[in-house]
């Protein structure tokens, strides 16, 4: 007794599910690639982007304007240049050095922020906890810089989409090479970048 032939249906039923799964599953890898985010250290990197430091009466310890870096950030060829230029930028904010921040941020950021302008953006600002996640390249040799960060203020120096006194951000810091110095630019234009209450 002979077993009957499969039909053409069965025959290619079997390629197509084996097809079907692995771009499926390959999609999953890739997309998981695509956005994890960095690893976190050993130690309590995630403590500094969320929990603020106080001194003994319960306000907030003086800022020291460090960076810290996880992992995957310290590895970047550039990593060491790009804390230095974000101490400087946090530092200058804290100290309302207006020409300090226009040493490490480019010419264009500059010209579109008048001096009395940057100064009452940021009379009440106290920055801390810096924290760079992930550096990457981008095209022209300039980098993406995802960083998050504390900002305490006055409510009414807070941004008008979210009046807070202590605000946690994290948002993608574009910087280039401009005068063979790496400097900050400006932000990309959007919605704004992500925040919470501290």
């Amino acid at each position: 007794m002979t077993t009957p032939a499969p039909s053409s249906r069965q025959r290619w039923l079997v390629p197509v599910v084996v097809v079907v799964l692995s771009v499926t599953v390959g999609g999953g890898l890739l997309a998981r690639e695509i956005y994890r985010l960095p690893d976190q250290p050993a130690d309590d990197a995630s403590v500094a982007v969320s929990t603020p430091s106080t001194s003994n009466s319960g306000a907030p310890a003086a800022v020291d304007g460090d960076v810290r870096m996880t992992d995957d950030a310290k590895r970047h060829p550039q990593a060491e240049a790009v804390r230095r230029v974000l101490k400087k930028y946090f530092t200058a904010i804290n100290s309302k050095q207006y020409q300090q921040w226009t040493d490490v941020v480019t010419d264009e950021r500059a010209a579109g922020q008048s001096r009395s302008d940057w100064l009452k953006g940021v009379r009440t600002t106290k920055d801390s906890d810096a924290l760079v996640y992930r550096i990457e390249r981008s095209p022209a040799d300039s980098l993406r810089v995802l960083v998050g960060f504390t900002s305490r203020q006055n409510v009414e120096d807070a941004p008008l989409f979210f009046r807070e006194p202590c605000i946690k951000w994290r948002l993608v810091m574009p910087m280039v090479i401009e005068g063979k110095t790496l400097r900050v630019a400006a932000v990309d234009g959007g919605p704004p970048p992500e925040h919470e209450k501290c």
